[in-house]
């Protein structure tokens, strides 16, 4: 037998520290990065004439929900397959758009309340009837005027 010794607990050793020294240069060099980034996305922006506008206006808008509109097929509406699904997706697009345009100026409501009536009724009766015919007569007589 063992003679009875004391009871030691094992201390686990304690994890390398970095020292705080050993930090700054990281440090330094993240925010040379940074700085060094910033100013060649300044310098883009400079050189391009700063950030795009461009589709971003109600009329803009309005002329997308009109090109949307000119790709929608009345006789795929009703059909089955990817034709029905890319007109059915144009209809919608189009629809967003004008809505869109009609939140930034009211003069397009016209032409969204059109389009939305239109496809309302055909989701309605799931097919391209005379009202859903004359909704989209008249939204494509707004976007002739456009």
């Amino acid at each position: 037998m063992q003679a009875n010794q004391p009871y030691q607990a094992s201390v686990p050793p304690s994890p390398p520290t970095v020292p705080a020294a050993g930090r700054g240069p990281l440090v330094a060099a993240l925010l040379i990065g940074l700085l060094v980034g910033g100013g060649g996305v300044g310098m883009a922006w400079a050189l391009t004439g700063g950030p795009s506008d461009a589709g971003s206006s109600a009329v803009d808008d309005a002329r997308g929900a009109c090109e949307a509109l000119d790709g929608v097929d009345e006789s795929k509406l009703s059909t089955r397959g990817k034709a029905d699904e890319q007109a059915l997706y144009r209809f919608a697009g189009a629809s967003d758009l004008a809505t869109a345009a009609a939140a930034g100026d009211s003069s397009y409501k016209p032409l969204a309340e059109a389009i939305t009536r239109a496809r309302i009724r055909q989701n309605q009766v799931f097919q391209v009837d005379a009202t859903v015919r004359k909704e989209l007569a008249e939204a494509r007589g707004i976007c002739a005027d456009l």
